[in-house]
């Protein structure tokens, strides 16, 4: 997951001060897959000081000569801990082989942390807007404001053309019934899966999760219309490079802040 195979960066600024190690080191201990798709990576290695929301740059035995920017699942751990949401890119042999040919063992070099998405300290009210493997960053926000005194009242819609392409829905399921600030959205294009049958789908279903009922029909980019003025919220939008252009543009069009939005597209 990231930007595709042009090496651009989000907003946003390094966030390592000079003369700091620049580049830390990290071994695949698992790789489930979980769409013919779609990938999670998990890792374990030196501690990385990055944010909870930025993404780093990632190269892989895969392609080592290649950097592509990955957003974390997780927010920084003391142990290394890192967990990557990877989705083929149309066109891009990189990201295809990390989904297809990552395996416990292999090693990742990681560097220059960056981005701008962040709950702010004050926020009361937030609206978090994830298409696809944008989620990653959002669910590492969740997962980090969830440490608060007092957690804002959180919004997390997240989107896919199908329901099974909501990837994550057991654990967001489960994440709903732990944390009471929390409410989770389904959003889907079409109600109804294809008939073409995704055999890694069909390994790792479960039982857990939203029923159709509880999945809004429609797009990401529909939320800030049907949910505004969200003129006291603040709003991060993750995800493909489009679905985050039309979103903003609906957000301006409701009068949602300029200052209370985040975004990152890729």
């Amino acid at each position: 997951m990231g930007p595709e195979e042009t090496g651009a960066l989000p907003l946003g600024e390094q966030a390592l001060p000079p003369g700091e190690q620049t580049e830390w080191t990290a071994t695949v201990v698992g790789a489930h897959r979980l769409r013919e798709d779609t990938t999670v990576v998990r890792l374990i290695g030196e501690f990385v000081p990055f944010a909870a929301g930025q993404s780093v740059e990632v190269r892989t035995p895969q392609h080592p000569n290649m950097v592509r920017r990955m957003y974390c699942a997780l927010p920084p751990s003391l142990d290394g801990k890192l967990e990557f949401h990877v989705r083929t890119v149309p066109g891009g042999w990189c990201s295809g082989s990390i989904v297809a040919d990552s395996h416990p063992g292999d090693e990742w070099r990681i560097s220059a942390p960056a981005g701008w998405l962040a709950v702010e300290p004050g926020a009361t009210d937030v609206v978090m807007l994830a298409d696809g493997v944008g989620l990653a960053p959002l669910r590492s926000l969740l997962l980090d404001i969830s440490r608060r005194p007092e957690p804002p009242r959180t919004h997390l819609f997240v989107g896919g053309r199908y329901p099974r392409d909501l990837y994550a829905s057991d654990m967001l399921y489960l994440l709903t019934g732990e944390l009471p600030w929390l409410t989770v959205i389904p959003v889907v294009e079409d109600e109804d899966d294809p008939d073409l049958v995704d055999p890694w789908y069909e390994q790792c279903r479960v039982d857990i999760g939203f029923r159709p009922e509880e999945m809004m029909p429609g797009t990401i980019a529909d939320i800030p219309e049907r949910f505004g003025p969200l003129d006291h919220h603040q709003i991060l939008v993750c995800g493909g490079a489009a679905m985050v252009r039309n979103t903003i543009d609906q957000l301006v069009a409701i009068g949602a802040p300029a200052e209370a939005i985040r975004y990152e597209g890729f």
